[in-house]
């Protein structure tokens, strides 16, 4: 019964989920939710050049020359790597890569 119950619910919160604003999907910074026309990022702090990305309906990773991997976007239940739940409105490097050369996302 409990599985059934369940499903029903994902359902509803994927109706709400639709309608709304994931705090700093673009990168753009705070209070930017929407635009137009694609707009390429600023540049990652430190003038980082980013070589790869990746998106989904919650966050998005960049990765840098260096090996260093950076997310923005929603940080519900610990998504972008940073070891609390706040949301990112740019990107953000993960320290708990430090030390380690990413180099794929």
């Amino acid at each position: 019964e409990g599985e059934e119950g369940e499903e029903g619910e994902e359902g509803e919160e994927g109706e709400e989920d639709e309608e709304e604003e994931f705090p700093g999907l673009l990168g753009h910074g705070e209070g930017v939710l929407q635009l137009k026309t694609p707009t390429r990022l600023p540049s990652l702090p430190g003038g980082e050049r980013a070589i790869g990305v990746a998106a989904s309906r919650y966050f998005s990773l960049a990765l840098s020359a260096n090996g260093a991997l950076w997310s923005w976007g929603s940080g519900e239940d610990g998504k972008l790597g940073h070891g609390d739940e706040e949301d990112q409105w740019q990107p953000k490097k993960i320290e708990a890569f430090a030390g380690q050369r990413i180099v794929a996302v």
